[in-house]
């Protein structure tokens, strides 16, 4: 169950992270914070105040795009999380459950980052999904 606790930890980091500049972001933090309440009520508090420091420096980092701080927050969170479901196995339903409710088809976990370098007469084609290049 460890691999799957830290897939697990890692899908809610980046689901999470993402949702904090969308309007999904009231439902995310409060679905984060009672689950942290039912299952370690003493750090339920300060992992309130984390979430809105988190989504003032999501929100600043975008404005900048700032990418390091984004992925900063996600390593933050994946080990917050992951501990959390390591201390209390029995969350890792609860967990899923937010995430399929407020992330259904898992667009906000996923992420994808294309870079290409071309010099001289190179070109480079990128494409997220299908592509069709006609050159003549």
């Amino acid at each position: 169950m460890d691999a799957e606790v830290a897939l697990l930890a890692q899908s809610a980091a980046t689901t999470l992270v993402a949702l904090m500049a969308t309007d999904a972001w009231q439902h995310m933090r409060d679905g984060i914070t009672r689950l942290w309440r039912r299952t370690q009520p003493e750090r339920a508090d300060t992992v309130a105040a984390e979430l809105e420091a988190g989504r003032e420096d999501v929100l600043a980092a975008i404005a900048t795009d700032d990418r390091e701080t984004l992925d900063e927050l996600r390593l933050q969170w994946r080990g917050s999380v992951r501990r959390l479901l390591v201390a209390r196995p029995a969350a890792v339903e609860e967990l899923r459950a937010l995430l399929d409710r407020l992330d259904p088809d898992g667009s906000a976990a996923r992420q994808i980052t294309q870079r290409a370098t071309a010099s001289g007469q190179g070109r480079v084609y990128q494409a997220g999904r299908d592509q069709h290049i006609t050159e003549r």
